[in-house]
């Protein structure tokens, strides 16, 4: 038989610290990668909280597609990544040019990843698609409605966490807002925790939890509010760099 004891507010605290470990979802700790003998990620260290979602900004060659690849566990690295346990990762990489080469119906494209004819039909469902558009053609797609196929395509087997690099990537203006729109849709419904590479400054406040600022090692990080300021952009892109805040968030 277990013997219990009992210390006064000992259980209470102690639960109380399962619970917070638990809130977190993602732990990085003084994470470097080098590729090809050059160092694209140095000594970056930041936590994500269940629900958060975190924006990475930065300009070209910042590491910002690395870091989501070295998350997924496809890149060599030194550090520490600790996922919550058995946590379901869904990505979403940049818009793949060859779009109009694939000799696919959307059927056909969500056959790869062994879903059902009606698990595919709820997931388009849950993008903004009807029934029928199961039977389009890859090729015939527009970009955003592209996109929107690679969204679903994420949400396969129920993910707990998306990782997007740049989902509008390609898509005119009206096209980025629907997508924004789908995310923020998406997030509350699902109660998703999101990772989202941009350059678009215009959804930062409207979407983020936190902001991490990247250009090979982390320059600032945090709400967005906080730590995004005309100087700290200026000093992560190295120009001045339009700044809007966004009165209705």
């Amino acid at each position: 038989m277990p013997c219990w004891s009992y210390k006064p507010g000992v259980i209470n605290i102690n639960i109380q610290e399962k619970n917070k470990e638990k809130d977190f979802i993602l732990k990085v700790k003084n994470l470097n990668v080098r590729l090809d003998n050059q160092n694209i990620i140095e000594n970056l260290s930041f936590q994500v909280k269940r629900g958060d979602v975190v924006t990475i900004l930065g300009p070209n060659g910042a590491g910002k597609t690395v870091l989501l690849r070295t998350l997924l566990g496809l890149l060599p690295h030194e550090g520490e990544i600790e996922w919550n346990s058995n946590i379901k990762i869904g990505y979403v990489p940049q818009r793949l040019p060859f779009i109009k080469d694939i000799p696919l119906s959307v059927n056909d494209f969500f056959k790869l990843k062994k879903s059902s004819e009606k698990e595919t039909n709820k997931i388009l469902n849950s993008v903004g698609f009807r029934e029928n558009f199961i039977k389009k053609k890859i090729g015939d797609l527009s970009s955003g409605q592209f996109q929107r196929i690679l969204i679903a395509w994420a949400l396969i087997r129920n993910p707990e966490v998306l990782l997007f690099d740049e989902p509008t990537t390609g898509i005119d203006i009206s096209g980025e807002e629907t997508v924004y729109n789908l995310l923020a849709k998406l997030k509350q419904e699902r109660n998703l925790t999101m990772l989202l590479v941009t350059h678009d400054l215009s959804v930062v406040y409207k979407f983020s939890t936190d902001v991490i600022c990247l250009n090979k090692h982390l320059m600032c990080y945090g709400p967005p509010r906080e730590v995004l300021t005309p100087e700290s952009l200026r000093e992560l892109f190295g120009e001045e760099v339009k700044y809007y805040k966004h009165k209705h968030y």
